[in-house]
């Protein structure tokens, strides 16, 4: 332990959390103003109790919905809604598709500009100077947990990527975290969100950016996600997995808010924005063999016996054995990965003729860079051959 460490923790301004929680709606609401910008799903989650709750609070709203992931001009079409009906704050109702789309209008509301401005990698990257118009943030699956994240990923048809905007201005004021909201996910959404939720754990608790905190957040986080997942998958209507799972997400969301995930992260990014596939499920795929050439690296390093002993810990966690091994932890996942039938990536319909593109854009990535070693390009390969 380094004594001379300083690190900072930040979170929104208030977590609200529980079965039935969305109920704390209306009285948060009428904290921010009269008019809002309701950003929701393209339909599969249903938006009439969030509306009863809303009108009954006296709230005027707008609806705009998104279909799919966001994307540059899709956040610029919120944007401009709201400025046609002079939203005061925005309330994001869904995946993280959705909450992402409202944190990055949210933020422009108060900032101007256009989104290319503040995109990091494609864009000018241009730093977020003022607070973003007041957020209240209700997901609907457990996976990203962008409600408490600093970061918004936009993807960019042009340049064939997802990347962020970035500021601690951008946390949404309030989380709302409602596990009762997740229970009508089907399976496969289940598996990939949930993948997801147990990967930025995973990532989070070995990063080299990990502090005290986010390491005591991601073991609670890691021992509920490896005991509910596929008890989630196989029984949505288990409240008692649904819990566990949210708290998961949440806890993800907060460690990788504070301390940055990993190299599986570095590759999502771009394979997400070059291929159309589930975030969550390209982070299934990769995370094991991820997992094993990281032990490799570190095992041929003196000074990261701590970052081995942590991968040692997640073994234990996710086996429930004492005497579990780094390369059980490992075969642990990849079991997990079949039994949640998780494509591997050839299924996502990407060739091995990508992997050379893939391994130049993941380089770029934010996350690659709080990767516990160093990943050469070599290896980085190696990586996408066994996942494939």
């Amino acid at each position: 332990m380094d004594l001379k460490a300083v690190f900072e923790f930040v979170t929104p301004d208030k977590i609200i959390f529980g079965n039935g929680a969305i109920e704390k709606i209306n009285l948060i609401a009428q904290g921010f103003g009269k008019q809002a910008l309701l950003v929701c799903g393209g339909g599969s989650v249903s938006i009439e109790r969030i509306t009863r709750i809303l009108k009954e609070a006296g709230i005027v709203f707008d609806i705009f919905r998104v279909e799919d992931e966001p994307e540059i001009e899709i956040v610029q079409s919120g944007l401009s809604l709201a400025a046609a009906s002079k939203c005061e704050f925005v309330i994001g109702y869904g995946g993280g598709s959705v909450l992402d789309t409202a944190k990055a209008i949210s933020a422009l509301m108060t900032n101007g500009g256009d989104v290319l401005d503040y995109l990091e990698v494609i864009g000018a990257g241009r730093k977020i100077e003022k607070p973003a118009a007041p957020m209240i943030a209700l997901p609907t699956t457990a996976g990203t947990g962008t409600e408490v994240t600093r970061n918004a990923v936009i993807s960019s048809k042009e340049h064939h990527v997802k990347v962020s905007m970035r500021s601690p201005l951008m946390i949404p004021t309030v989380a709302i975290v409602d596990p009762e909201l997740t229970a009508t996910m089907p399976p496969s959404v289940t598996a990939s969100t949930g993948m997801d939720a147990l990967t930025q754990v995973i990532e989070g608790y070995v990063s080299n950016k990990a502090n005290p905190m986010t390491d005591a957040l991601a073991k609670e986080g890691i021992k509920r996600g490896s005991r509910s997942l596929l008890a989630a998958y196989k029984n949505g209507k288990d409240l008692r997995t649904r819990y566990d799972m949210s708290l998961t997400s949440l806890f993800g969301g907060l460690v990788l808010g504070n301390s940055g995930l990993g190299a599986v992260h570095g590759f999502a990014g771009p394979i997400g924005g070059m291929f159309n596939a589930p975030h969550g499920t390209i982070c299934a795929s990769l995370l094991p063999s991820v997992m094993k050439y990281n032990a490799i690296e570190l095992s041929n390093l003196d000074d990261m016996q701590d970052i081995q002993s942590k991968y040692k810990d997640i073994a234990v966690w996710v086996t429930g054995e004492p005497d579990a091994g780094i390369e059980d932890g490992i075969l642990w996942i990849q079991q997990l990965a079949r039994d949640l039938n998780i494509p591997r990536l050839r299924e996502l319909g990407i060739s091995k003729d990508d992997f050379n593109k893939i391994v130049e854009k993941s380089t770029q990535a934010s996350s690659m860079k709080k990767n516990p070693v160093i990943l050469s390009e070599k290896t980085l390969v190696k990586i996408l051959e066994e996942s494939y």
